[in-house]
Formats: structure tokens, C-alpha cells, sequence
């Protein structure tokens, strides 16, 4: 059953490496200049696709990609692995993409195929999660680490009195965002709340009953655990569903990162008091908008850049673009969004 399994979703991967090659995909987004009269093709590769963030992201570059009137190919592999996204950017770079953004899974793994593609004179990028800074030219950033990594501990801190030990469900071990959150996070216990701890971090590769699997297990053999944080729109479902089988809401807390749509219920009835995320969908907006900045070489090395109906979003460094600070999500606003 297991080696089933593995070959259907190799055939499914493939699958997604032969649409990303042989054309635009699902994108449909309205006029657009091909790349034979002129126009050049932004590609944009999520860690994986067929799930709520990612979807969500693809409206934001869909809607950026008609306005701007640019050709889009927004497509990913279908699991949230490095090795398949290094083999979708081999293929890219045959194409005639004037520019390859990428959201990482791994930001070393990546960065071999990523410089291959600088090197063919492709615009590089990366967007939600990094690859090394020498195999792109920038960065889009949803939030900084350290207001990310705060943010949830802050949350959790007021709800566990400022003590306990936590687990963390996390996407791989080697996501740089993730990581990147994590030792904010740590940090941030160390400097403020001392008396709070990450116990234990578990991967739940970014599938929701893996998630459920490794929170309850854990759970099961550390009954002491004062809360759980869900660092992906995958893990903090499957913690807060995994709380709620064992009947332990309200006795460990959870917090994290998804789209609200996935936490409505679990806000509605009390497993989850608030959690953080950004706009996903404004930030494939934002990648686009950078993305044809750079074909334009109008992208500025500091300052203010002026993305569509964002407005003015801030350059924080020569090689990096801020989306703008988390969203907190909770019982009172949760209603207001639709993503």
C-alpha cells in the first residue's frame, strides 16, 4: 500500500512539472502579452500547491498579473518537496521566464538551480519563504521574523500565565521561514517570559493528519504540555483538531499561523483564542507587483515602492520587500475575512 501510494503521488508531481513546462496552467488571468510578442513570463512557484494558503496566494498573483498585464505561471509542486521544486526550476529556466520567484521549502536545496537561473539572465526571487541571499536578487517578505516570533508567544504567554512548556508543529526542519520563526520565538522566551520553554519541535510536512498524529502522540506522552503552537497553515488545524480529539481544549492552548477560514470553528467554539497570519493573498499581489519591477529594473534599492492597491510598501533593505506587520485573529475580527 505504501509503495501505491509513493507512485501515485511521484505521477502527481510529475504531472505538475509537465503543466508548469508545457504552459500557464490554471492561471487565466486576462490580457496579457505573450512571450513571443514581446511580453515576459513571471513565474511563481509556492512550496506546494492544493492547499488553503497557497490557493489564496494565487488569487493575490492572479489579480496583480491582469492588472499589471503580464503573463503568470503560478504553479508548484503537489508536496512540499525541495527536490521537486529544484526540478520545476531546471525546466523553468528552458522557458522563456523573464522572472523565477520562489517560496522555499529549502533555502540551500534551492539555491544551486536558483543561481543557474541568475546566470541565464532570469530576474530571481523568493517570496513567503527565502532561499540563500547570493541565489536571488530579493526578497518579499510577509512580516519580520521577530514581529512573527513575538507575536505568538505573546499570545500564548497570556494564556498560560508566562510558564510551560511547549511543543512546536512545525512545517519541515529545514523551511527558513519557519526556522526563522522558531529561534525568534525562543528568543523571545528567553528575553521576557523565562519561565516558558519549547520542549519538543515535530514536522508534520505540511499534511493535516500527520499534524493530528504527531500532536496527539506527543500530547499522549507528555500530559504536562501547557501548549502547542502550529508554526504553518497546516500544522496549527491538525494541533488544534488533535487537542480537541484527546478532549484537551481549554486544558492546553494553541496558537499559530493558517488562514482563517481553516480556524473559524475551532475560534467559534474555544480550542484556538487567537492566532496570526498576514494577508496571503495580498502577498502573491506583492510578489507579482515585485517581480515585473525587476523585469522593469524600476525595484529600488531603499525607500518606498509603490505596488497597486497596496499603495506604498516599504524596501527595508536593498534586497528585500515588507509586506507589513501580522494580523492577530480572533472571536472579534475573525468574521471580517474570507480567505
Amino acid at each position: 500500500m505504501r509503495t501505491s501510494n509513493r507512485s501515485a503521488l511521484t505521477v502527481a508531481a510529475l504531472a505538475a512539472v509537465v503543466a508548469l513546462v508545457s504552459g500557464c496552467g490554471e492561471t487565466g488571468q486576462g490580457p496579457q502579452q505573450s512571450a513571443k510578442e514581446g511580453g515576459k513570463i513571471i513565474c511563481l512557484m509556492p512550496k506546494l500547491v492544493g492547499i488553503p494558503y497557497f490557493e489564496a496566494s494565487k488569487t493575490g498573483a492572479e489579480e496583480a498579473a491582469k492588472e499589471l498585464k503580464v503573463e503568470l505561471t503560478y504553479n508548484g509542486p503537489t508536496e512540499g518537496k525541495a527536490a521537486l521544486q529544484v526540478e520545476m526550476i531546471e525546466q523553468l529556466i528552458q522557458r522563456q521566464c523573464g522572472a523565477i520567484s520562489v517560496a522555499a521549502n529549502d533555502p540551500d536545496a534551492l539555491a544551486p538551480a536558483m543561481k543557474k537561473a541568475k546566470e541565464a539572465g532570469i530576474a530571481t526571487g523568493a517570496w513567503d519563504a527565502d532561499v540563500k541571499k547570493d541565489a536571488r536578487d530579493v526578497f518579499v517578505n510577509q512580516a519580520t521574523f521577530e514581529a512573527v516570533g513575538k507575536q505568538l508567544v505573546d499570545i500564548m504567554s497570556k494564556q498560560t500565565g508566562e510558564k510551560g512548556d511547549f511543543l512546536v508543529v512545525t512545517g519541515s526542519l529545514t523551511a527558513p521561514n519557519q526556522r526563522a520563526w522558531l529561534e525568534e520565538m525562543k528568543a523571545h522566551m528567553a528575553d521576557k517570559y523565562p519561565d516558558m520553554k519549547v520542549a519538543a519541535v515535530e514536522p508534520g510536512e505540511e499534511n493535516l493528519q500527520k499534524g493530528i498524529d504527531v500532536t496527539r502522540d506527543y500530547l499522549k506522552a507528555n500530559p504536562d504540555t501547557a501548549g502547542v503552537f502550529g508554526i504553518t497553515s497546516v500544522a496549527l488545524p491538525g494541533a488544534a483538531e488533535a487537542v480537541e480529539q484527546a478532549g484537551l481544549d481549554g486544558k492546553v492552548k494553541v496558537t499559530g499561523l493558517t488562514t482563517p477560514n481553516e480556524m473559524k470553528d475551532y475560534i467559534k467554539k474555544g480550542t484556538v483564542e487567537e492566532f496570526v497570519l498576514w494577508n496571503p493573498v495580498d502577498l502573491g499581489y506583492l510578489a507579482v507587483h515585485v517581480a515585473k519591477a525587476q523585469l522593469d529594473k524600476k525595484l529600488p534599492k531603499s525607500g518606498k515602492f509603490k505596488a497597486g492597491r497596496l499603495g506604498e510598501v516599504e524596501v527595508v533593505k536593498p534586497d528585500e520587500v515588507l509586506l507589513g506587520p501580522p494580523i492577530v485573529f480572533n472571536k472579534d475580527n475573525i468574521g471580517e475575512y474570507d480567505f
